[in-house]
């Protein structure tokens, strides 16, 4: 594998994950991304892959393609930082065999046993948008989906309306 192919490692409930690097389309989207999130409150920034303890016992590790937070929340926090003060993850969907699980299944899971209190998936495979809501310490209770082109609200702490019909663009 070249260097530039390295895919990154994250463990998830235990298991080691490998998950693809980011490539132009999802990076597009984190940038896009950056420009509505700190519409609600321009104390908080979105962090792009900043690696958190996830999971019940907080010995995962995750890299979420972003991660919205207060600013200077991971300020002298090594790579793998506390979610405490996450108010939302987001994931991009790669275009490889494991994204349905890791993505769709693990990931969701994981964040909500963490308290996260917003799960953004932005699903490039079915070219919807998920919010998920409302942890319960399990699961998120609330799960919203639109198809790209559509409205979504992102719930408190978040916020803010999302307008998806820039997605589109960014799908193979």
């Amino acid at each position: 594998m070249r260097v530039e192919e390295a895919p990154w490692l994250e463990f998830v409930h235990g298991k080691l994950e490998v998950k693809a690097g980011p490539d132009g389309n999802r990076g597009q989207i984190i940038a896009w991304l950056t420009r509505w999130c700190p519409q609600a409150d321009p104390d908080r920034w979105l962090y792009a892959y900043q690696g958190l303890r996830i999971g019940t016992d907080r010995e995962g590790n995750a890299r979420p393609d972003a991660v919205l937070a207060p600013i200077d929340t991971f300020v002298g926090q090594g790579e793998w930082a506390s979610p405490d003060d996450v108010l939302m993850v987001v994931e991009v969907t790669s275009y490889d065999e494991d994204t349905d699980r890791r993505d769709r299944v693990e990931k969701p899971r994981a964040y909500a046993e963490t308290g996260i209190l917003v799960y953004l998936l932005i699903d490039r495979d079915s070219c919807e948008v998920k919010v998920h809501s409302g942890p319960d310490g399990v699961r998120y209770e609330q799960v919203v989906t639109v198809p790209y082109g559509k409205t979504v609200t992102l719930p408190d702490p978040v916020g803010i309306e999302l307008d998806t019909e820039p997605l589109k663009s960014w799908v193979r």
